[in-house]
């Protein structure tokens, strides 16, 4: 039905095939836009850059807007120090507390601790920056508000003193061999 509310309704004959096709098109794209868990793996025993490079990593993953679940893996003896995993997984917190709210905290879960970080919701100024900011590099930037443009001044270098030819000795002469 186009227009139900006509008198009399309006109705349009259409490919019912092409029409579940669109539909399920419909259908997948609203999924698209749900929010993915990203995972990290850390050990009680990362060192320290390997950890700032996955804060980096889960940075950028909230950022985008996705979930992150840290889960720091236990090996062997390491279990008996649950304080160590959770002194990193605190740190990973800590480290991205600006973007991100522990919807989580750590909790050991067998030979597993487990922490979810959701993205701090954004305001729209702050989301639309970047967008606003981007200039033409090719444009030049009005200074005076008379609209004209001012075109790149370059600086000027001081001349380059001419330079003094140093003559070359005679072969032979001053190598020291009598």
């Amino acid at each position: 039905m186009v227009s139900p509310t006509a008198n009399p309704p309006v109705c349009k004959i259409i490919d019912f095939g092409r029409y579940k096709y669109e539909t399920e098109k419909k259908n997948k794209g609203a999924k698209k836009k749900q929010q993915e868990v990203k995972g990290i793996k850390i050990s009680p025993r990362i060192a320290e850059h390997d950890l700032q490079h996955l804060i980096k990593k889960a940075a950028g993953f909230l950022e985008e807007g996705h979930k992150v679940r840290v889960v720091c893996v236990f090996k062997a003896r390491e279990i008996t120090h649950p304080e160590l995993g959770r002194n990193k997984l605190d740190y990973f917190g800590n480290q991205l507390v600006e973007i991100a709210i522990v919807e989580r905290p750590p909790a050991l879960d067998g030979r597993q601790m487990i922490m979810v970080m959701n993205p701090k919701p954004q305001t729209g100024a702050k989301k639309n920056a970047k967008a606003e900011n981007k200039q033409d590099s090719g444009q030049a930037v009005q200074s005076n508000r008379n609209g004209e443009n001012n075109p790149p001044q370059v600086a000027q270098q001081p001349p380059v003193p001419p330079q003094v030819r140093i003559e070359e000795a005679p072969p032979g002469a001053g190598t020291g061999v009598v």
